[in-house]
């Protein structure tokens, strides 16, 4: 036999093997005793908002207000197996996390209201769209998707509200905050009209074109505990936040919700000496931007067309690596898998 028929030959003996092992592979993996299920949901932008949080039941805790749930956001996959090293493990981006207070809270709420939960070993992996602490409801996006994730991948039962309302519960408790997850499970631009939980709150939707984008220069995180746990701080977001809703209540337009979230913006005292130098420069090219609460950042609701223009302003303080831009997310939370 030549030799070419030789090396053809070893070729096919190769393939041969290379196809059982795929298949023996497979094989394992299936017989593998581990449970995945998958979820995302929106971030979201709070443009104003007004703070209750007296009720002793976190379910009645929340907060009434607007904002704008993004395309970019929370996708949460979670495996449960008996062969991980640890009973819960959380990573945020590929990084083991040992500070995801509101993802563990979640996950020992479930694992104490549900016996068939106890014995097993999860693993929960987030995959974050958007920087952390910036404004974004990262960690009630967070809580939502792994709520919904548990809920499948143990099929539990519970509906979707229902899920949604421990991860309200988990970030009220952990003072992270206070509408982000009624919003987030709903998504759009909406108005929150009655605080609460998914299922007690209320949300009024406000139509938004689908070509609108949302476009934010960021500089760095701001603590959401910090600001909710100061009384100067709650004593200025209580003085307009409730009638800045009735007002866009009256004018549901993506303009009023700019034109209102930079009046609160003002009114609570936040904003940063950068910060103003953008919202300046914003102005004089007859852009209406604000504040996200909470984060050093300065957003927008634009059309597609005038993007590039509110672009160019943002790159004169800022980098490319500083800018978000994303669409709206208009379906709220979901499963994936």
């Amino acid at each position: 036999m030549a030799t070419g028929s030789i090396g053809s030959l070893d070729m096919y003996k190769q393939s041969i093997q290379n196809s059982y092992l795929k298949r023996l592979d497979q094989t394992l993996v299936k017989a593998l005793p581990m449970e995945q299920a998958e979820a995302f949901a929106p971030c979201h932008i709070t443009g104003f908002f007004q703070i209750f949080d007296q009720s002793t039941n976190a379910l009645y805790a929340g907060s009434k207000g607007g904002g704008v749930s993004l395309d970019r956001g929370v996708k949460t996959t979670v495996k449960v197996g008996k062969t991980f090293a640890y009973p819960l493990q959380v990573s945020i981006n590929g990084l083991i996390s040992n500070s995801a207070s509101v993802s563990e809270r979640v996950a020992n709420d479930f694992l104490l209201r549900f016996g068939k939960m106890r014995n097993s070993n999860i693993a929960i992996e987030h995959q974050v769209g958007v920087p952390i602490g910036a404004g974004f409801g990262t960690s009630g996006a967070a809580a939502l998707s792994l709520a919904l994730a548990l809920n499948e991948a143990f099929s539990l039962g519970l509906s979707k509200t229902e899920a949604a309302q421990v991860a309200h519960v988990a970030e009220v408790e952990c003072k992270t905050g206070l509408g982000t997850v009624i919003a987030e499970t709903v998504g759009g631009l909406e108005i929150r009209v009655k605080p609460g939980a998914p299922g007690i709150g209320e949300i009024k939707c406000v139509p938004a074109p689908e070509n609108a984008i949302v476009i934010c220069l960021i500089f760095g995180p701001l603590s959401t505990r910090r600001f909710l746990s100061d009384e100067k701080t709650r004593g200025r977001v209580n003085e307009l936040g409730g009638k800045l809703v009735e007002k866009l209540i009256e004018d549901s337009s993506i303009s009023n919700f700019m034109r209102l979230s930079r009046q609160f913006a003002e009114h609570v005292g936040l904003i940063t000496d950068r910060m103003r130098c953008v919202l300046n420069e914003a102005d004089k090219a007859s852009f209406v931007c604000s504040m996200p609460m909470f984060g050093e950042s300065v957003f927008a609701i634009v059309e597609r067309g005038s993007l590039g223009d509110l672009k160019k302003t943002f790159l004169k303080y800022g980098s490319e690596q500083q800018i978000v831009i994303s669409g709206i997310d208009f379906e709220g939370a979901r499963l994936l898998r």
